[in-house]
């Protein structure tokens, strides 16, 4: 089978990537997983013509290619806007897509991913939609929009599945609508990110938030919270990694507070770097009040066996709710610093958090979610699989496990 991405990610050349391109954050890592389910696959994004920024990872799969569009311009209400001189642009090239592939995969949001999602509905391609947003909390049209054509859809041919994780099912609307985790990590890698952790030393406790840097993630907060933190431990430091609108205005908070020689901000880095930097931490701070659907940062600081500090938003009370950390409900400062506290100050207690942390990680691999797209594309479509496995070498029609 033939399959084709739609997706707003934007995108960068880039010489040492097999592909010619490259990006940041998951999706390269979720799309080579996804290449090993099929003949094809092409990933249809918006590809910049500048000069690809640092932190960035090479796309690339089994016999996968890449279809660059323009990039859409403006933000917010602009872009939306500018997308009718966009569409008139790339609308062909969208059509001849999908009319190419066997399947269509949109992750959403996105306005790419969404305009892909209705050509398939309208040229009556197999659809398998990815909900990666928070699935309980819709604010806007498009968000309103997005839920209600996947509740409305999905079943038979249309594979639907919202990001995240709950003892419920996604939809009581419809029961085709099914639960998928996200993640970047290999069982090999999720086995090698993993070390035995003691306790730090009773002065120094080293911190990190690694996100996108707005405001809602709470990278603000947890500055706020070092000048308490430094009461209890005064040799503490924090890394900040990643970059956002909001970096600026972070560094100005560091200095304002006197805590900018204990905050080291790193900027946009790669994934080993993250891991690397997660593996030198002692614990995790996400008091994010963002509507995530699912963090895989956060999953990557489980599997460093980095107890959690976060909040009680989308996945992250299942994740943490087997014991690795704490959730939070007040997210000010004092509070945050009284978690860092409990965690760090007993040295049963920050072991045990550590390896229920790593335990975890565990459960959520990247061969797992590709396995368990698998089995729900497969007994869709009624067609057998291929996979072509980098992970094992395996290569033939795809032996499916359930996992859900």
């Amino acid at each position: 089978m033939k399959l084709a991405v739609f997706s707003h990610k934007l995108c960068w050349p880039a010489q040492h990537s097999p592909s010619g391109y490259a990006t940041d954050g998951g999706f390269p890592f979720q799309m080579r997983a996804l290449s090993d389910l099929f003949d094809e696959t092409r990933l249809i994004v918006p590809c910049a013509s500048v000069t690809a920024p640092g932190g960035l990872s090479p796309l690339t799969g089994f016999n996968l290619t890449i279809c660059p569009l323009t990039v859409p311009s403006g933000k917010n209400l602009w872009r939306k806007l500018g997308l009718i001189f966009w569409l008139a642009r790339n609308g062909l090239r969208l059509i001849k897509e999908v009319h190419r592939a066997d399947a269509i995969h949109t992750p959403i949001p996105g306005d790419i991913g969404t305009i892909g999602m209705l050509l398939a509905f309208i040229l009556r391609k197999p659809l398998f939609v990815r909900h990666c947003g928070n699935w309980f909390v819709q604010k806007t049209i498009s968000e309103h929009f997005w839920k209600w054509f996947i509740e409305r859809f999905a079943g038979g041919r249309n594979v639907m599945l919202a990001t995240g994780g709950n003892s419920e099912p996604p939809s009581r609307k419809n029961s085709s609508v099914r639960w998928i985790f996200s993640t970047s990590l290999t069982e090999r890698e999720l086995s090698a990110c993993h070390t035995k952790r003691d306790r730090p030393p009773s002065d120094r406790v080293r911190l990190i938030i690694a996100c996108r840097q707005d405001m809602e993630k709470g990278t603000g907060r947890v500055i706020e919270s070092l000048p308490y933190i430094l009461k209890d431990f005064p040799a503490a430091t924090l890394d900040v990694v990643g970059d956002g609108e909001s970096l600026g205005r972070f560094k100005s908070m560091a200095a304002t507070l006197g805590v900018s020689q204990r905050v080291t901000f790193h900027g946009r880095v790669d994934q080993p770097t993250v891991v690397r930097l997660l593996q030198q931490s002692d614990l995790f701070c996400y008091p994010t009040a963002a509507s995530e659907g699912f963090p895989k940062v956060v999953l990557e600081a489980l599997a460093c066996g980095l107890p959690v500090v976060t909040t009680r938003v989308s996945v992250l009370p299942e994740l943490i709710g087997s014991g690795g950390g704490i959730l939070i409900d007040n997210v000010e400062p004092a509070a945050i610093a009284r978690a860092v506290s409990e965690i760090v100050s007993d040295a049963e207690t920050y072991k045990r958090m550590s390896a229920s942390a790593a335990e975890t990680a565990q459960l959520y691999s990247l061969e797992r979610w590709r396995d368990t797209i698998a089995e729900l594309l497969q007994a869709a479509w009624g067609k057998p699989l291929r996979c072509h496995c980098p992970y094992s070498g395996r290569v033939g029609t795809l032996v499916l496990r359930r996992w859900l």
